[in-house]
């Protein structure tokens, strides 16, 4: 036996000085090339430039006192602001009457098609079933005019537009987008609904806005069955067509009519009806929040607050001409909806795909197929962190399996790339070849991904950023401003912001005195951020007492508090530092924000999800963790622990405490204050989904769902 470890340990130290050797020739090539090609790249890429424009100052103070200080962006309008001034375009019906004229017969909507689905036998015998997938087809941008006219004479001819509210409750999807502006040629006002929302959430949504015409799809309608019974209002369902599947209409509720959502179209086809338009004042959509923080509120969003952020987001984003855009967010999310719509609004093409056929390697896509991406070739998307940093961790876990050389090779790389690009130099030799495959994943054309819902990690920014070959930029919005309040310049290089103020609004700082956060203090002014502008809604549905408490009126605007607690950086740009809601006061007095340290313990490869706890009676913090599949049978394999299933490891004492020593360690990498990091953890072994009710559709975490879910476990954690 000892003969055998010390024959094992000889190999890895040969294996080890073979490994070192070999990157130590790369590094001296890598020398000598940036010494050959250093005034090459100085002259054509001229990264003085882009450095000066990252530090451009971008908004600047409009007024200031001891208790408030407010910016305003430096920005002119742009050319699509211009223009929708100019022609006097103020609905989003007056929006894809215009864009139809100006791209006619350009792809527009586009949907993969589905050939069949059949069975395929994994490796370890069992059968799943695999979709056959064809190309895209695409409707023009006269074809949606033309179909989304004839479905709203279609909801004419079948009595739907009685109630002036109607529920799209489906799936992103091209007759989402569809019904939504057939909705608008009537004046009707859409309400939004998550497709993954709980039944409770559902109900009280469709209840509350007293609709009678619920539109939904094949995937979705079997719910009713169940629903229909507490939703007495609900007298008829529209639902989208499978491409594949019949869909089963009987044992639905006794009154309730089932119309397909091509016999809305045929019926407006030969229609003579005529359209409501609506005025830039109308409610376009009642949004119901995600509801993180109790049940979700109804945010009343008129035609001007829409057309307001689309002017905001034109002036702020490069737009190209051959871009094209992959959809897969939630469009009852306001950050999809309105990428989606600036899409509409400068004629870039909307491809739609879901986690399920995104990548080759997505449940849903046959082996030795081509997912939506690598079919598609999109050049833009858009993402929420979750969802960035899963794939973060999905590259590192890739390449600590690919083998010590291959690690080593790619770590050189990318330590050597983010050395340049902070200098303001490309690296495309590097992108080629080592990041190159990285890139393909999604396509091999993507040049920008738009993050929202929530503060995304430097960790994760600086990898997508590199890994991908992409720009990544990071916004700031809510449901209650239309999703826009801050973008990141296009030209800015910087992480762990979400820009200056757009056009659309300003931006306000007010002191909480409470947490000490004040305009006063140094470096940066600091406290709690209110927006004001156009693009602010008017307030919540039903809801006049939460309405006056969080929107109010000044000098003609309307503001919003966000309760989000934000720092402005010298050049205009801001920093979202805390949130009201997460902060706790421990019983040493310290103030620990809960959101800021799950955001600095997510980067943890361990964690797949953290949601941290602090009683303000005890002296430390807990943490419920989802743990990483992958690293945690990695973990307990190193402390000697096998054979036992996930749901075993999660239960097992000396891999609890093993990951606690992980998390501290990590924490203190991340600098965290010893009382911010968590003193017990407990493993959860189930996902959180919306549909256990402990994230919302967004992924953000329900925290006092959470808690009211493992009670238990917290006890136990702080009796220890």
């Amino acid at each position: 036996m000892l003969i055998v470890k010390l024959v094992d340990h000889i190999f890895r130290e040969m294996e080890s000085f073979w490994i070192t050797s070999a990157i130590n020739a790369i590094k001296a090539l890598s020398y000598l090339y940036d010494l050959l090609t250093f005034p090459v790249y100085l002259i054509l890429q001229r990264p003085w430039e882009k450095r000066k424009a990252s530090r451009r100052i971008k908004a600047r103070p409009i007024s200031k006192s001891e208790n408030s200080i407010t910016y305003r962006s430096i920005d002119s309008p742009g050319a699509m602001h211009i223009k929708l001034e100019r022609e006097k375009v103020s609905t989003l019906e007056g929006i894809l009457l215009w864009v139809s004229k100006i791209h006619g017969e350009k792809k527009c909507l586009g949907t993969r098609q589905i050939l069949a689905e059949e069975d395929e036998v994994q490796p370890n015998g069992r059968i799943f079933k695999k979709y056959k997938m064809g190309d895209y087809r695409w409707k023009s941008f006269v074809d949606v005019e033309r179909l989304a006219a004839s479905f709203s004479r279609g909801l004419v001819e079948n009595g739907l537009t009685v109630h002036k509210n109607i529920v799209i409750f489906a799936e992103t999807r091209a007759e989402w987008m569809i019904a939504a502006h057939a909705c608008f040629k009537q004046n009707l006002t859409v309400v939004t609904i998550y497709a993954t929302l709980g039944d409770d959430a559902i109900t009280h949504g469709i209840n509350e806005t007293e609709v009678d015409t619920v539109i939904t799809s094949h995937d979705l309608l079997p719910k009713f069955k169940r629903l229909l019974h507490v939703l007495p209002g609900v007298k008829n369902i529209i639902y989208m067509e499978d491409q594949l599947k019949q869909t089963e209409t009987n044992g639905y509720k006794e009154g309730v009519r089932l119309i397909p959502f091509s016999d809305i179209i045929v019926a407006g086809n030969t229609s003579k009806a005529a359209t409501v338009s609506p005025k830039a004042e109308d409610t376009a959509i009642i949004m119901y929040t995600s509801g993180s923080t109790g049940v979700p509120k109804g945010v009343l969003l008129s035609h001007k607050n829409i057309v307001a952020t689309l002017k905001a987001f034109c002036d702020a984003v490069e737009i190209k001409s051959d871009d094209i855009f992959l959809g897969f967010l939630p469009l009852a999310h306001v950050f999809e909806l309105l990428a989606e719509s600036v899409c509409l609004l400068t004629g870039v093409p909307i491809g739609y795909s879901s986690p399920l056929t995104m990548i080759d390697s997505s449940s849903k896509i046959q082996r030795g197929s081509k997912g939506d991406a690598s079919v598609l070739h999109p050049t833009c998307m858009t993402a929420v962190p979750l969802i960035l940093d899963r794939v973060s961790k999905g590259i590192n876990e890739k390449v600590k399996r690919s083998g010590p050389f291959k690690s080593a090779i790619f770590n050189f790389a990318y330590h050597y790339k983010l050395k340049w690009s902070n200098r303001g130099y490309e690296t495309p030799l590097f992108d080629k070849y080592i990041f190159g495959a990285v890139k393909q994943i999604l396509g091999g054309q993507l040049r920008l991904i738009l993050s929202g819902g929530a503060p995304l990690s430097p960790e994760t920014h600086t990898q997508v950023k590199l890994c991908l070959c992409v720009t990544v930029t990071q916004g700031y919005g809510l449901t209650e401003t239309c999703s826009c309040a801050t973008v990141m310049d296009t030209y800015d290089r910087s992480i762990g912001r979400v820009g200056a103020p757009t056009t659309a609004c300003d931006i306000r700082l007010e002191n909480w005195e409470e947490a000490g956060y004040r305009v006063t203090n140094l470096p940066n002014p600091r406290g709690e951020i209110v927006i004001g502008g156009e693009n602010v809604s008017v307030g919540y549905y039903k809801l006049p007492e939460k309405t006056k408490e969080d929107f109010f009126q000044e000098d003609g605007r309307q503001w919003f508090r966000t309760g989000d607690i934000g720092e402005f950086h010298p050049d205009g740009s801001m920093e979202i530092i805390d949130r009201k809601k997460d902060l706790i006061k421990l019983q040493l007095g310290e103030y620990v924000s809960l959101g800021k340290v799950e955001a600095e313990l997510k980067t943890c490869p361990l964690v797949e999800n953290i949601c941290v706890y602090g009683d303000g009676s005890k002296i430390y913090t807990v943490a419920l963790v989802v743990p990483n599949h992958h690293a945690l049978e990695e973990m307990a394999n190193n402390i000697g622990i096998t054979g036992k299933s996930f749901e075993e490891l999660c239960e097992d004492p000396l891999v609890e405490k093993a990951v606690l020593e992980e998390l501290i360690e990590h924490s203190k990498k991340c600098q965290l204050q010893k009382f911010e990091i968590p003193g017990a953890v407990k493993l959860c072994p189930e996902q959180w989904s919306p549909d256990m009710g402990l994230v919302t559709a967004a992924f953000k975490l329900k925290r006092k769902a959470v808690q009211e879910r493992y009670q238990h476990e917290i006890n136990r954690m702080y009796a220890s």
